[in-house]
């Protein structure tokens, strides 16, 4: 289907689970300790940004560490 601002067809999205497996050269285990070790790193990183970043500048906000499921859309 045409792209109707640029008028050119949009390729597919690639599935983001393949290309993770791809990169590991299908090695799930490897790519699911991957994956683990980055969300770690990221949870960190977050914790390092809420605890340098002032109540005021966040207006309130608050991080949230891991992720919240909703129970209705699953």
């Amino acid at each position: 289907m045409p792209n109707a601002e640029t008028g050119t067809q949009s390729s597919p999205q690639p599935d983001p689970a393949v290309s993770i497996l791809s990169a590991f050269d299908g090695d799930a285990l490897a790519a699911i300790r991957n994956l683990l070790a980055d969300a770690d790193f990221l949870r960190d990183q977050l914790w390092i940004a809420s605890s340098l970043m002032s109540k005021g500048m966040a207006r309130g906000w608050k991080p949230s560490y891991e992720r919240v499921v909703d129970e209705t859309s699953a």
